[in-house]
């Protein structure tokens, strides 16, 4: 299904009948990744989840945008789709968007699952700090000697940009990944009034542990729960436990 947001058209599935929830999709994933989470809601709640701009088989933004520009175009997917006491589950990215989402309208989010969830700055060494500096000089000089050419321009970013950077093939989520991975959401963690549940993955890399402690010490009605053995995609790597901890959470209560 579709619908149409400040001129960019949205994809989203919309599955089940009960009690709102909303499922948001990490970086560079879409709705497929999320459809094992909703196949175990969809049959007490109705569970929607949306392709995230940029991602998916929804359009690109407009322009670069930050985490706080994903924030407000799912605040109006949520208006618009007239969803109350919502529980907004958010994995990587999406985790971050509902972070933000959580804190900003309290009496929207009844609760929250943040699952491998990004916004905590990572930890940098001075060997990162020189990688850095010598990519940006590199830059610098591919701009000025390759400025009119796509093709060694778009192999400077294979060959130098991170993952993520290198996997993005549109500008746009080039400069949206850079503004996203330097929002810093710390602050709106003590704002959050929602009962939470973190669900971190023992091996991730990608959003180590130490970001998921940290989280748990920020958001005041907080639980942790680490999953053996499970990475970045925990919930997918240990699908069985994170779903008893899941229902465990949403029927029975806090952990």
């Amino acid at each position: 299904m579709y619908i149409n947001i400040d001129g960019l058209r949205i994809n989203y599935i919309d599955e089940g009948v009960g009690a709102d929830v909303l499922l948001l999709h990490g970086w560079g994933a879409n709705i497929k990744t999320m459809q094992p989470i909703v196949d175990i809601l969809k049959k007490q709640f109705r569970v929607l989840a949306l392709d995230l701009p940029g991602f998916g088989e929804s359009d690109m933004p407009f322009k670069a945008w930050n985490s706080f520009d994903y924030a407000d175009i799912v605040k109006k997917f949520i208006d618009f789709l007239s969803l109350k006491d919502i529980i907004l589950i958010g994995h990587s990215h999406g985790g971050r968007v509902s972070v933000i989402l959580s804190s900003m309208y309290q009496n929207m989010v009844k609760k929250l699952i943040l699952i491998d969830s990004a916004g905590i700055i990572a930890k940098r060494s001075l060997k990162y700090y020189y990688k850095v500096y010598k990519y940006k000089v590199l830059k610098k000089l591919y701009l000025l000697v390759y400025r009119n050419n796509d093709s060694k321009l778009r192999n400077f970013y294979k060959k130098f940009g991170s993952e993520d950077y290198k996997n993005a093939d549109n500008e746009i989520i080039r400069q949206t990944l850079v503004k996203v991975l330097h929002d810093n959401i710390e602050n709106h963690l003590i704002k959050i009034k929602a009962p939470t549940l973190i669900v971190w993955g023992e091996n991730d890399t990608d959003t180590p542990i130490y970001m998921a402690k940290k989280l748990n010490k920020k958001i005041p009605d907080s639980g942790l729960v680490i999953l053996d053995g499970a990475g970045h995609y925990s919930y997918l790597d240990n699908f069985y436990k994170f779903k008893l901890i899941v229902e465990n959470f949403l029927y029975g209560g806090a952990l």
